[in-house]
């Protein structure tokens, strides 16, 4: 019986512990002293070092998902409204979720496994013994550079996904660009880009938590780093369509109220 209830007792434990975890970022993530050039440091690696990865997925999805769609809409005969649904679709949904996915195999494991080196190398253990703070250097940095990196991720990937769509388009007829930003525009909303922003900042917050917390409790040396790199990326993924499948019920509610 006791067999039984491990898994379910192993899942609450974890939540606890991630829940915690968060709770002490909140605590002292906003007290002095403040790390900005350490902020800004995590800034430029998790941001500018990700932008390359998440401009060619980008592209690429915007280029498949109109190659793929043109058959069907053709065969309804509304392939004139091709730019406006594809538009629609990648800001909305498609593109902030395949980014903050990408960021969780990239960002997460990548925290996971520097935060767990350190730990199995008593790197954080020698930061508290000459007066470091390793919580607000190591963790409050991450997490807020991760929030805030994220979102201008899925900006810059929703401006090169439309821009893959416009040659997907262009594979199968023949559009000016004018043409084609005036029908993204003409049905593309404040309030489909304004939700799709908003949650990106909680996949950031979400992804950032999981990663920090999985390498700074990290255990049993080496095996220890490659563990809590795996972990957090899955846990990571989990968690980004929790907050995903959160954000769009909240969005149905307020959008028919």
């Amino acid at each position: 019986m006791t067999k039984t209830f491990e898994p379910l007792k192993s899942f609450f434990s974890e939540v606890g512990g991630i829940s915690i975890f968060a709770g002490r970022f909140f605590r002292e993530g906003f007290l002095p002293p403040y790390e900005f050039n350490e902020l800004l440091r995590q800034s430029f690696e998790i941001g500018y070092r990700t932008l390359t990865l998440v401009g060619v997925t980008g592209f690429i999805m915007g280029l498949v998902i109109t190659i793929q769609s043109h058959p069907s809409m053709e065969a309804f005969g509304t392939e004139s409204w091709l730019p406006s649904v594809v538009s629609v679709s990648l800001v909305r949904e498609i593109v902030p979720v395949i980014t903050a996915l990408i960021c969780a195999g990239k960002i997460g494991s990548g925290i996971g496994a520097e935060l767990g080196s350190m730990n199995v190398t008593e790197q954080i253990d020698a930061m508290e013994v000459s007066g470091t703070n390793p919580f607000k250097y190591l963790i409050v940095t991450r997490v807020i550079a991760t929030t805030l990196m994220l979102p201008i991720l899925v900006i810059l990937a929703d401006t090169i996904s439309l821009y893959g769509a416009f040659i997907g388009v262009n594979m199968k007829q023949v559009i000016s660009f004018n043409l084609y930003t005036n029908q993204i525009f003409e049905k593309l909303s404040f309030s489909d880009v304004l939700p799709s922003i908003i949650k990106s900042f909680f996949f950031g917050f979400g992804i950032a938590v999981i990663g920090c917390y999985k390498g700074y409790y990290t255990r049993n040396g080496t095996e220890g780093v490659g563990r809590a790199a795996n972990s957090s990326v899955v846990v990571s993924t989990f968690v980004v369509f929790i907050i995903d499948l959160l954000a769009a019920q909240i969005a149905d509610i307020l959008h028919f109220t």
